[in-house]
C-alpha cells in the first residue's frame, strides 16, 4: 500500500509556475499586475471581501515593502571592497544624479502634471532604480568579477529609498524625515542580518520572487483596465528615454574608472527596474497627495521595465563592440586572443624543450611539482629526453 502511495506521489506533474514567470521577461510584475487589475476591473468587490483577503491583497502594500527592503538589504554584502565597491558607489551615485536632474528638469519646465503625462516623481523613480538581475546576466558576457561584484552596491537603487531622497531633497514631493527613517530600518536589518548569516542572505534571495508577485497584487488591486491602456503610450516614452540614459552612463562612467577597467557594463544600468513599479505606492505613503498618481504611474513604471529589458542588451553589446574597434584602432599590430593563444603555446614549447636541453626542467619538476607537468610543458620535456640521450647513437632527425 505504501509503495503504491509512493507512485502515485512520483507521478504527480510538477507544474514550475514560478520559474516559467521569472523567465518571462517582466514575468514577476506584469503577470500579477494584470491579474489584479482584471479582478478590480470586473470583479472589485473581491478585494473587499474583508479579513486576510483585503488585508494582503488590497491594504498589505506597505507590510509588503518592508519585507521586500529586508531582501534588498540583505543583498549588499560588506566583503565587496576595493574595485568593485568602487565600481558599485560610482554607478549608483551617477544614476542617482542623472535622475534627479531629469525629475528636477522636468518639474522646473511642466510643473506637477510632468511631460507627456509622465510626472517628475515617475521620471526619478524610472531612471534611479536599475535592474540588476540583467546587469548580472550583461556582466557575465561583456564584464569582468569586478563588475558583478559592483551589484552589491547598486542593489541599494532596488526600491524606494533613493527616490525618496531625491524627492525630499528637491521638495518635488513632501516626505517627512520619519519617512525615510522607515525604509533605513528595514534595509539595515537585512544588512546587518544577511552579512552575519549566508542561509538567511540565501533565505531571502529565494523568497524575492514570491514577495514580488504578492506586493505587485496589492498594488494592481487599486488600478483598473482604463488606467494601463492610458499608460502605455507615455510608458512607452519613459522606457525609451531610460534606455537612453544608458549612452551618458557609457560615457560618463568610463571617464571615473582607470582605463584598465574600461568596458561596456556604464550602459547596462540605463534600465528601469521591475521594482520600480512598487516605488510610486511607496511613495504615496509617505506623500499622500500624490495617491491618485500612483495608478498611472505604477503601470507607466511597469511598461518603462520591460521597454529597458529588451533595448538595454542592444546597447550595451554595441557599445562592447565600439570598445573593440577602438581598442583595435589604438594597437592596430595587438594579436587576437587565438594568435595570442598560438603564441603562448608555441614559447611554452620552446622553453621546455630549452630547459630539457640545459637538464634543467627535472629541477623544475622537482620544486614545482605536477605544476610543472602541464600539458604542453610536459609534452615538450618528453619529447626532447629521449632525443638527447640518445643523440650519442647518431643523427636524431627522426630518420633513424
Amino acid at each position: 500500500m505504501s509503495n503504491e502511495k509512493t507512485n502515485v506521489q512520483s507521478e504527480r506533474k510538477d507544474y514550475p509556475i514560478l520559474e516559467k514567470m521569472k523567465n518571462l521577461p517582466g514575468g514577476l510584475v506584469i503577470i500579477p499586475l494584470v491579474i489584479a487589475v482584471v479582478i478590480a476591473t470586473f470583479i472589485p468587490q473581491f478585494f473587499q471581501i474583508g479579513g486576510y483577503v483585503t488585508a494582503l491583497f488590497y491594504e498589505g502594500n506597505a507590510c509588503m515593502m518592508g519585507f521586500f527592503l529586508i531582501v534588498c538589504g540583505s543583498m549588499i554584502d560588506v566583503k565587496q571592497v576595493g574595485l568593485p565597491l568602487y565600481k558599485g558607489v560610482v554607478m549608483t551615485g551617477v544614476k542617482f544624479l542623472l535622475g534627479v536632474i531629469v525629475g528636477v528638469v522636468v518639474g522646473k519646465l511642466c510643473g506637477p502634471q510632468g511631460f507627456l503625462g509622465i510626472a517628475p516623481f515617475v521620471f526619478i523613480a524610472a531612471i534611479t532604480n536599475s535592474n540588476s538581475s540583467l546587469y548580472i546576466s550583461l556582466s557575465s558576457q561583456f564584464g569582468n568579477a569586478t563588475d558583478t561584484g559592483a551589484v552589491s552596491i547598486l542593489a541599494l537603487n532596488d526600491g524606494p529609498f533613493f527616490t525618496l531622497i531625491a524627492l525630499g531633497a528637491t521638495g518635488l514631493a513632501n516626505i517627512p524625515i520619519n519617512s525615510l527613517i522607515a525604509v533605513i530600518i528595514p534595509l539595515l536589518i537585512g544588512f546587518v542580518w544577511g552579512n552575519l548569516d549566508k542561509g538567511f542572505r540565501n533565505a531571502c534571495k529565494a523568497a524575492q520572487p514570491i514577495v514580488t508577485f504578492f506586493m505587485t497584487i496589492s498594488i494592481g488591486a487599486k488600478t483598473d483596465v482604463k488606467t494601463i491602456l492610458k499608460a502605455g503610450a507615455s510608458g512607452i516614452v519613459l522606457g525609451l528615454i531610460s534606455a537612453a540614459t544608458a549612452v551618458l552612463f557609457f560615457f560618463i562612467i568610463n571617464l571615473l574608472l582607470p582605463k584598465k577597467e574600461r568596458n561596456a557594463m556604464g550602459a547596462a544600468i540605463g534600465t528601469t527596474a521591475l521594482n520600480s513599479a512598487m516605488t510610486p505606492a511607496a511613495v504615496a505613503e509617505a506623500d499622500p497627495t500624490l495617491a491618485n498618481s500612483v495608478s498611472l504611474a505604477t503601470a507607466q513604471c511597469a511598461t518603462a521595465s520591460i521597454i529597458t529589458l529588451f533595448l538595454c542588451p542592444f546597447i550595451t553589446a554595441a557599445f562592447d563592440k565600439y570598445m573593440q574597434k577602438r581598442q583595435k584602432a589604438m594597437n592596430p599590430d595587438a594579436m587576437d586572443d587565438a594568435a595570442a593563444g598560438s603564441v603562448c603555446a608555441i614559447l611554452l614549447v620552446l622553453a621546455s624543450a630549452l630547459l630539457t636541453g640545459f637538464n634543467i626542467y627535472p629541477s623544475l619538476v622537482k620544486w614545482g611539482g605536477a605544476g610543472a607537468l602541464v600539458p604542453i610543458t610536459g609534452f615538450a620535456n618528453s619529447v626532447a629526453a629521449p632525443a638527447i640521450e640518445f643523440q650519442k647513437e647518431g643523427q636524431v632527425f627522426g630518420i633513424g
